[in-house]
């Protein structure tokens, strides 16, 4: 087996943890993956609205959640979604 660290799986962690921890995700199933990855992906939309709350103390919570279309969506597809955000942003 290629060393992982030869695959770029992560740079600060020693070669042994990383074996260790995929050794570990091919024991989960395929239930329990996709409760890690859903659970990962919600804590990461948690945490990118709270950097978007910091950046804009002013704004509702609409405009955040617009904001956050932006980043994920990108500008077209965020205005589609939040017509009214244009004032936000400008033309």
């Amino acid at each position: 087996m290629k060393p992982l660290v030869e695959t770029g799986l992560a740079v600060d962690t020693s070669v042994e943890a990383q074996e260790m921890q995929v050794a570990l995700w091919r024991q989960m199933s395929s239930l329990a993956k996709a409760q890690a990855v859903g659970k990962i992906s919600c804590r990461v939309r948690e945490l990118s609205l709270a950097g978007i709350r910091r950046r804009h103390p002013t704004a509702s919570e609409r405009e955040c959640r617009f904001r956050y279309a932006l980043l994920t969506l990108g500008r077209s597809l965020a205005l589609r979604a939040y017509p009214e955000a244009e004032t936000v942003l400008g033309p």
